[in-house]
């Protein structure tokens, strides 16, 4: 296990990942998701995710500049979604990867000490293949339930996640359809913490603190030993 998957372990669980909705490029628009993504490191996420493949080069790096300042303070971490370019560029704390994004070993050759990398994957199988690959500190587990930022994709469902979670040594987070009335079987199903996009992407800024808290409350649970 990479060192710094030690330290993803060793979050509070769960670990409460933030994935951002997309975006125009609207000056108003990435204010907005700057205020949302500083509300979110306040309110106790560990770990946001910047999603936003319509942005590139330039404009792309200035987003993920102004979230970090954001975030300034706060324990959580930043990531940026597949462009180990950008994240590195900006400075961020760390890159989320795709299944046809560069290998997390890869990566890791060429990025700081405590640099944070996590990969999606969408099985047992998948799981099982990239942990013995090696570099990896985190996976994100899913589709668990139907999503809206999937639409027809079809769920894995609550069993294939706790298959995964007892399958792999390193901290599994659950994603897909994630609310706070759907998180306690995420949690008796033995995941690490779970990601998500709607659930804060629809809450009030102000409104923060209360939804991770309500969303980390499914977790007060004794996990389920696979």
């Amino acid at each position: 296990m990479a060192v710094v998957a030690v330290v993803v372990e060793k979050m509070m669980r769960p670990v409460v990942c933030m994935i951002t909705a997309p975006i125009s490029a609207a000056a108003f628009a990435e204010e907005a998701l700057v205020q949302r993504i500083g509300a979110a490191a306040r309110a106790g996420t560990h770990l946001i995710q910047i999603r936003q493949p319509q942005f590139e080069g330039l404009a792309f790096m200035r987003l993920v500049q102004r979230a970090l300042e954001a975030i300034e303070g706060a324990a959580a971490r930043l990531l940026v979604n597949d462009r180990v370019d950008v994240a590195l560029a900006a400075g961020a704390h760390g890159v989320h990867l795709r299944g046809d994004s560069m290998t997390a070993a890869r990566v890791r050759t060429i990025a700081p000490p405590g640099f944070v990398i996590g990969r999606s994957v969408h099985s047992v199988a998948e799981a099982l293949e990239v942990e013995r690959e090696g570099a990896l500190d985190y996976l994100l587990f899913g589709t668990v339930y139907t999503s809206a930022s999937k639409p027809g994709a079809a769920p894995a469902g609550v069993e294939a996640l706790a298959r995964a979670c007892g399958a792999v040594a390193l901290p599994v987070l659950a994603i897909g359809g994630m609310t706070a009335s759907t998180l306690a079987p995420v949690a008796r199903a033995g995941a690490a913490g779970f990601a998500a996009i709607g659930l804060f992407a629809d809450a009030a800024v102000d409104a923060m603190p209360q939804e991770v808290q309500q969303a980390r409350s499914a977790f007060d649970t004794p996990v389920r030993v696979p």
